[in-house]
């Protein structure tokens, strides 16, 4: 399905040669929504691509109504996730617009003004995707949009991750720290999520779309942990700034409300550890499974817990990612 908007602010520079798609995945945030796509297209982009996962809040018929041709608005029967609404606009901003580079970014994101224009500026050569510095509507840094590196592909990353782990700072020891963001160099990095998150064409066509079939949660560091396996090189820019406006990410969530959550967060959780800790996965796999099962006493229904936990592991271990959606619901919301 094909829209176009009207939009009395255009980018001041011609854009036919920039290369830049943006996607979008959108679910139920109808006013964040509207603030994301009004910034996009005040960038110098090629073309937009959202991708609606059956909002009922409005949003869809909004989007019924763009009307500028550089809009394409997908609306999938079922919803795909976030993952499989990244698989598909992915796919769809290549077909329709065929750019040098892509950018994602979820309902709630959006780029500050003159964050591709910068992200264009960039010395991008052998460069092959790119992280945003991606901060809070009130300027502090977004924890949950942190890039890092993966301890297992480094020695004195993983020496210092394991210490971290003992003191109760494990995020410190991968994490990107505050002065990578007040640093104007670009850092080297091995993953990072899909807010502000680059990717050239080229790329994906060499290493495939982001894996719908994980519907919710770890999608995006698989992905581009997976470019880094293919060799792709992957870039922190703090120049590039993305504003994220959504709840602060504490990093002590103790449960998941609804529960279903859990189920998507354990079962891709090993899939990300299959990945990143390669002969170390043996290892990491029963610390994980500990974790979870301990956590069990912080949940009223004790049993209906652990039984989510055995789907999630069990799917997980024979890499069973078709359970449908509407199973996890009816289970364990």
């Amino acid at each position: 399905m094909t829209n176009h908007l009207n939009t009395h602010q255009q980018p001041e520079q011609p854009v036919a040669h920039l290369g830049l798609a943006a996607v979008i995945v959108s679910f139920n945030r109808f006013e964040q929504l509207k603030k994301g796509v009004a910034s996009v297209l005040a960038e110098p982009v090629i073309g937009v691509v959202v991708v609606d996962n059956g909002s009922t809040d409005g949003s869809r018929e909004w989007l019924a109504g763009l009307q500028d041709p550089r809009i394409r608005v997908l609306t999938p029967e079922h919803n795909l996730g976030g993952a499989g609404g990244f698989e598909l606009g992915f796919r769809e901003a290549l077909d329709a617009f065929s750019p040098d580079w892509l950018v994602c970014f979820d309902d709630d994101a959006r780029p500050e003004e003159g964050a591709f224009a910068t992200f264009l500026q960039q010395d991008l050569s052998g460069v092959d995707s790119a992280a945003a510095a991606v901060y809070y509507p009130d300027g502090s840094i977004c924890e949950m949009n942190r890039p890092s590196w993966n301890p297992f592909w480094h020695a004195k990353l993983l020496c210092r991750t394991i210490f971290g782990v003992l003191a109760g700072r494990a995020r410190q020891g991968f994490h990107l720290p505050d002065e990578s963001y007040t640093n104007q160099s670009s850092v080297e990095i091995d993953s990072s999520s899909f807010v502000g998150c680059f990717v050239r064409a080229d790329a994906v066509r060499r290493v495939g779309l982001p894996r719908g079939e994980l519907f919710i949660y770890g999608d995006d560091i698989i992905y581009t942990l997976s470019l880094r396996k293919h060799g792709c090189r992957h870039q922190f820019l703090p120049g590039v700034r993305f504003v994220h406006d959504c709840s602060t990410f504490s990093g002590k969530v103790v449960t998941y409300q609804p529960l279903w959550k859990a189920y998507y967060t354990y079962r891709n959780g090993l899939e990300m550890y299959r990945i990143a800790a390669g002969w170390w996965f043996p290892l990491v796999v029963p610390v994980k499974i500990g974790s979870w099962l301990l956590a069990a006493r912080h949940y009223d229904d004790k049993r209906r817990y652990l039984s989510l936990c055995g789907l999630a592991i069990r799917d997980a271990v024979k890499r069973n990612f078709s359970r449908p959606h509407d199973e996890i619901i009816s289970r364990f919301s």
